[in-house]
């Protein structure tokens, strides 16, 4: 720390975070099941993307936004993880206030940006099952790059702004964070400026990348639920159901887990529940989303099967393929 000449007050350089010091007997068990977690999320997700990629009839929409939410699944997870490991482990729970800064930008811009992948991936479940004859014509390959490019553009620029405003704070302590990483409210509560134009910045912006984005998935399964109760036969609702279930049930953990973290009041639950909270969509959705995408899904069942034995289609599709848009989970919808 140094004193500041125009101050009498001293200016905090580094941060301490506490992680999970109240338990430091199970620092072991933990730093191993975090790791093990960890090298599951890494492993999960990079296999789904090379599925993907090396399977010709995965060239679909659906799964484009698949690969794009398991990227961000690593890279969020490596913001934090690594961190993490070494507070429980070796005790380096010092980082410096640029470094703490720059972790929130990233776990922020993640984060956001996961929210509007959900609600661009329910979009797409929204017309492959309400408007199926439409869909190659309205889902082409270049709505689909611009849909997730902005996305990551939009809540990368958005978060920058609420970074540029903590940056500006000046934080003179105490330097202890009770949390395994830089979280936006333990930072504006060590500041000793006023921080109401910060905070007021900060939940306009973060409601707009998540509140509209889960109003937008509320509305898009209203309709794919109307739509499949329209439908006469038992074995059609089922089969249109099957190709949003997965969908449906990664925004159900992901938005279940952020709304217990960030919507129960921190007078009636303790830190360390709001760790336990944290840990949920910081680890363990991560590593249900390869899960989720890979046990009910006939798609990469199959690409799987035809990885595993070699088959010529694993790496190019036939004709046959190429004119069959297949954006369900494993039934096609409409055939060019």
């Amino acid at each position: 720390m140094v004193i500041s000449p125009w101050e009498n007050r001293t200016t905090i350089v580094e941060f301490v975070l506490r992680g999970f010091s109240s338990i430091r007997q199970l620092n072991i068990f933990l730093f191993m099941m975090f790791l093990v977690f960890y090298i599951l999320i890494v492993s999960g997700n990079i296999f789904v993307i090379l599925l993907v990629l090396f399977s010709y009839h995965l060239h679909t929409p659906m799964y484009f936004f698949l690969v794009n939410l398991s990227f961000l699944e690593i890279w969020y997870t490596s913001n934090i993880v690594p961190k993490m490991l070494l507070i429980i482990i070796a005790g380096q729970k010092t980082i410096s206030v640029a470094g703490c800064l720059a972790q929130f930008y990233f776990f922020g811009s993640l984060a956001a940006t996961e929210c509007l992948l959900l609600a661009v991936m329910s979009y797409d479940r929204y017309l492959a099952i309400c408007q199926p004859l439409q869909y190659p014509i309205l889902m082409t390959g270049p709505l689909c790059f611009r849909l997730a490019a902005s996305s990551w553009l939009c809540c990368f620029f958005l978060t920058a702004i609420t970074i540029v405003l903590l940056s500006r704070l000046t934080f003179c302590g105490p330097s202890e964070i009770d949390h395994f990483f830089c979280d936006f409210t333990p930072l504006v509560h060590l500041s000793c400026m006023d921080t109401s134009l910060t905070k007021n910045i900060a939940y306009a912006t973060s409601s707009a990348v998540t509140v509209v984005p889960f109003l937008l998935i509320t509305a898009s399964y209203s309709c794919i639920l109307v739509a499949i109760v329209r439908i006469p036969s038992g074995t059609g609702r089922q089969k249109a159901f099957s190709t949003c279930s997965s969908h449906l049930t990664m925004v159900t953990v992901f938005y279940g887990t952020l709304i217990g973290t960030y919507l129960v009041p921190s007078a009636n639950s303790s830190q360390l529940l709001h760790k336990g909270f944290s840990l949920l969509y910081t680890i363990l959705t991560p590593m249900f989303n390869p899960i989720i995408y890979s046990l009910r899904n006939k798609d990469i069942h199959e690409a799987l099967k035809n990885c595993l034995s070699k088959k010529p289609g694993f790496l190019r599709g036939s004709k046959e393929e190429k004119s069959c848009i297949c954006p369900s989970d494993g039934e096609p919808v409409s055939e060019i």
